[in-house]
């Protein structure tokens, strides 16, 4: 065991003298994970790097966005359809049961299982665009909807469905439930819009629906299936009645089971057998790759939040939307618009909205001007019919096209169920549900439902597709208590009745009918269609291998098993009701966990009594594969539609785990920064000069094996690895300017004071290029004489080392008044994460003095500062050909992303930003303590820089700049300074 183990004792979590044990909690007999000879099984079917056996992987794998939670007996990350089959050989074979698992966003328990789960998300993103128009599009099921539509952005085109969970949710969960979103419909959803797709059958057989033979291939493979589909094709169409009834379910949305209407439009088994797949919810086979059919991306949108004094003059508005065209009408009841000023950016007078309000969201999207033109004047003779309030002074009920204002408007509606959700009391399950009635009836249902939820003790809230009569709702209870189950069981029943008998609607519109919905199967169809969907159950999965009772169950109560409890966790994180939104931003989503797989292990634990073996297998586990290994980069909490900052609850962690000396090193080293600063540059040009004088051809071998001793004996989260990336030291003296005169601060950050520009970069340093280039631009910049020795207190932040953390911050607070001239010019600060590190994060750990003197100061980031004060100042007088950009995670917090790519394409010709960019994960020296970290984090962004050559790689943070040279095999990443000096230097 290294020295300085901390062990995981400071990770238990705190409980009080009367904490029971949740009813649903882990076994003891899996506190060793899988059992045997399951987990021998399958890794030497597999091997052992896609066997997830641990009961912390069970633990996290077995909640999704839905109130169910099944523990699965393991779970085997699949590379490819191979291992698919050989996991379903195997399940045949044994009389196991398996289940897909994508992104698990899915809100109806569709990605649990309680067997063997199959992730199928690590390995399966991608996209290949087809022919040079874009009109088709290949894409890999763990793809999510927002990478899909970014690939296809260039060629002007979209795939049709647009859930809201867009950047969490992957295309083989959209289609297999066939979710549709905002615009969808059911005229762009994934059955009218899937081109083919191959299917991995339960038998192993793989079928692309899309080959010119693919029909002889599945009549030689499968002649019993194809037999049995042609019969059921004939029985259908034989029944008039049933055939009418089938066509008329469809004119609205429609998830519930399985889509009947395949049989009526598919004239072969290959394209019934398509057509079945979509919204099958892994039933019926694997979705391997899917090939849609691409739509119009119509660039120029307009767009209104228009408020009404009830729910019923604004339903009364839709239609008439809908008859000018419009693309999208959102409703929210005032329930839900109250609730949503818990989303950054939403006014906080919509928390004194009247309870009557409701609000339209309205959106018209066109292809060019006179299009919009044309539009926008419709939807205003639209808006001077209707009765509209003002309520608030926040309103505007006016249409905009504001890129901003828009984003406000779709992030308040997208956020419903978390926001809505995140609000509800602590320790109660959230349940998610859609249906749908015809458009012309949706004030009644709204009324009706608001009604029921009142009726059975439920806060109130709706929200949904207006213009498609789709309609969502929430449901908080807790699960633990026999009462709130029984109140929910009662309110089901009452509401699918109502639903049923009174609209005619459709119980799932698009969240797939899901284990809440699936016993109201028959209630909603009828005997003769449900037993249709048994029979094709029966037709294509005889052995009954996949996702059981999660679209089919004849128990009534089926419902009602597996509701999840929540414990109470950590204050930071109690409000998250595991939704997924954050998991795709997360660097380590791929190595250890992601933010809700941190909180899920968390909640696992309070499930436990106190002293559990279950308890002592996850602790276990938690310190790397969650503490250690967070980058805690936050932008789980930009994710996040209610803000939770997992990182920051890690950064707790740490510091319950250091000893009271450890801390006072850290008080230390904050206190005597300038000898850590000297002394680290230092180390920096002595092990420079080693590996390339002393001992270039052993050098980097050497520094490799002392700091891997090093690491072992002491402990690998305290003692960095070296990297053959890490560059020179940075100069001894900062430039030399003047203090009149200037027009700002320039504050070096610490990291660009101990580090110099890459490997066979010539050129200026960062702040000599930073002073020549505002100099040139008439915008001179002032290096204070004392910055050595400060910080933006980002070290002792990040890791959780709290007094020397105040100390800096303070100390830099001081220190940048007295510069400023109490905050007369700006600062300029020439890293992102320490201008987000000196601009936001240091406030909370300020003294009540300093603080108020924080309010005065103006800190900029330096690529912010070219972007608006120096480039409209400049001649560029050369480009690069070609620029590749990393956008870092703080300047996606500071929302400069786009003043990075502006200063960039001042620079070159072309500039890319990778599709796959997020956070490196090498979080100052994290990707030193960690390596494994950054080369999960970037493998995707990395291939995509390597596929090609850039004349320039930039970014704007140097360690994330030698975190990116590490994944690239040394690119050469450096400052976009460094460039625009170059770009801007006179001939």
């Amino acid at each position: 065991m290294p020295l300085l183990d901390p062990g995981h004792g400071a990770l238990r979590p705190r409980t009080d003298a009367g904490h029971v044990p949740a009813h649903d909690r882990v076994p003891e007999s899996l506190a060793g994970g899988t059992p045997q000879p399951l987990r021998g099984d399958l890794t030497r079917l597999l091997g052992e790097a896609k066997v997830l056996w641990k009961v912390s992987d069970l633990v996290r794998y077995a909640s999704d966005a839905s109130p169910y939670r099944f523990l699965p007996q393991v779970v085997v990350v699949a590379e490819d359809t191979d291992d698919v089959s050989k996991v379903l050989a195997y399940a045949r074979e044994r009389g196991r049961q398996v289940v897909f698992r994508a992104a698990g966003t899915s809100l109806n328990g569709q990605a649990q299982g309680e067997d063997i789960l199959v992730d199928v998300r690590r390995h399966w993103a991608g996209v290949d665009v087809l022919g040079e128009d874009g009109a088709r599009a290949r894409i890999r099921p763990g793809t999510t909807v927002v990478r899909a539509n970014a690939a296809l952005a260039p060629y002007g085109r979209l795939i049709g469905p647009d859930p809201a969970s867009a950047i969490a949710c992957t295309v083989g969960g959209v289609v297999a439930n066939n979710a549709s979103g905002m615009t969808a419909g059911t005229t762009r959803n994934s059955y009218r819009t899937v081109a083919s797709l191959t299917l991995v059958l339960p038998s192993g057989t793989v079928v692309d629906t899309g080959a010119p033979d693919a029909d002889e291939h599945l009549a030689r493979a499968e002649p019993a299936l194809c037999e049995g589909l042609m019969a059921l094709k004939a029985e259908i169409e034989a029944d008039g009645e049933l055939t009418a009834r089938i066509r008329a379910k469809y004119e609205l949305k429609n998830t519930n089971g399985y889509r009947l209407d395949a049989f009526l439009d598919g004239d072969s088994p290959v394209s019934i057998l398509r057509g079945l797949a979509v919204g099958s919810e892994g039933t019926l086979g694997f979705i391997s790759e899917v090939v849609f059919d691409t739509l119009p991306l119509h660039r120029r949108t307009s767009t209104a939040l228009l408020f009404f004094p009830s729910l019923a003059a604004a339903a009364s508005a839709v239609p008439r939307f809908n008859e000018a065209g419009a693309m999208a009408v959102e409703l929210m009841d005032g329930n839900t618009l109250r609730a949503s000023v818990s989303v950054a950016g939403v006014p906080a007078d919509w928390a004194e909205l009247p309870k009557g309000t409701a609000a339209l969201l309205v959106e018209f999207r066109t292809p060019d001007e006179a299009a919009q033109t044309e539009r926008e004047r419709e939807a205003d003779a639209v808006l001077a019919d209707l009765e509209l309030v003002a309520p608030v002074l926040s309103v505007t009920n006016a249409f905009t096209r504001d890129p901003k204002t828009i984003g406000f408007y779709w992030k308040a509606r997208k956020a419903f169920v978390s926001a809505v959700g995140g609000s509800r009391p602590s320790g109660t399950t959230l349940i998610t549900e859609d249906f749908a009635v015809p458009p012309s009836r949706l004030a009644e249902a709204c009324e009706a439902l608001l009604a029921l939820q009142e009726r059975h003790g439920f806060d109130a809230a709706v929200a949904g597709h207006a213009a498609h009569g789709n309609l969502h709702f929430l449901l908080a209870f807790d699960a633990a208590k026999d009462g709130d189950v029984a109140r929910y069981a009662a309110f089901m029943d009452d509401f699918c009745r109502l639903t049923v008998e009174r609209f005619d609607g459709s119980l799932k519109a698009e969240h797939a009918t899901g284990r809440n919905i699936a016993p109201f199967l028959q209630l909603e169809w009828g005997e003769r269609a449900t037993e249709l969907m048994w029979r094709i159950k029966q037709t294509v999965d005889p052995e009954g291998v996949l996702a059981p009772r999660v679209l089919l169950d004849r128990d009534p109560k089926a419902h009602l098993r597996g509701l999840k409890s929540i414990p109470e966790v950590e204050a930071v994180a109690d409000p998250c009701i595991e939704c997924g939104f954050c998991e795709p931003t997360c660097p380590s989503g791929d190595l250890t966990t992601t933010p809700r797989q941190r909180i899920v292990l968390r909640r696992e634990m309070l499930r436990q009594p106190g002293a559990s073996a279950v308890n002592e297998s996850l602790l276990e586990s938690y310190g790397y594969d969650a503490v250690d290994t967070c980058a805690g980069d936050s932008t789980c909490a930009l994710a996040c539609p209610v803000g939770i900052d997992t990182g920051a609850m890690m950064k707790d962690f740490r510091h319950r785990r250091h000893s009271p000396r450890e801390e006072r090193n850290a008080e230390r080293a904050a206190r005597r920064f300038h000898l850590v600063e000297r002394s680290a540059r230092l180390a920096v040009a002595a092990a420079d000069g080693l590996r390339r004088k002393v001992l270039p051809k052993r050098g980097e071998r050497l520094l490799e094996s002392l700091t891997g001793a090093a690491r072992r004996a002491v402990r690998p989260d305290l003692v960095p690895e070296w990297l053959p990336q890490i560059p020179s030291a940075a100069a001894k003296r900062l430039p030399a300017t003047d203090r009149e005169g200037a027009a700002a601060v320039y504050y070096p950050a610490c990291v660009n004071r101990i580090f110099g520009e890459p490997d066979g970069y010539e050129g200026p340093s960062l702040p000599q290029s930073m002073v020549i280039v505002s100099a040139r631009a008439g915008r001179p910049v002032w290096i204070p004489e004392d910055v050595v020795g400060t910080c933006c207190a980002t070290i002792w932040h990040s890791k959780g080392y709290e007094a020397g953390n105040a100390l800096m911050a303070d100390r830099i607070l001081e220190a940048a008044w007295r510069w400023t001239d109490g905050g007369e010019l700006p600062l300029v600060v020439d890293a992102s994460s320490c201008t987000l590190g000196i601009g936001e994060e240091v406030v909370p750990y300020l003294s009540p003095a300093n603080r108020k003197l924080h309010e005065r100061l103006t800190v900029i980031d330096s690529v912010a500062w070219a972007a608006e004060e120096l480039l409209p100042r400049l001649t560029v007088e050369r480009r690069a050909g070609s620029a590749v950009v990393h956008p870092t995670c703080s300047m996606q917090h500071l929302g400069e992303t786009e003043q990075l790519r502006a200063v960039a394409q001042a620079c070159a010709e072309e500039v890319v930003v990778p599709v796959d960019a997020r956070c490196c994960g090498f979080a100052g020296d994290r990707g030193m303590l960690h390596k494994e970290l950054t080369a999960s984090a970037t493998a995707r962004e990395a291939a995509e820089v390597t596929a090609r050559d850039f004349d320039a790689y930039l970014s704007a943070n140097r360690m994330c700049e030698v975190g990116m040279d590490h994944a690239t095999g040394g690119r050469g990443y450096r400052s976009v300074l460094l460039e625009l000096e170059r770009a801007t230097r006179p001939d």
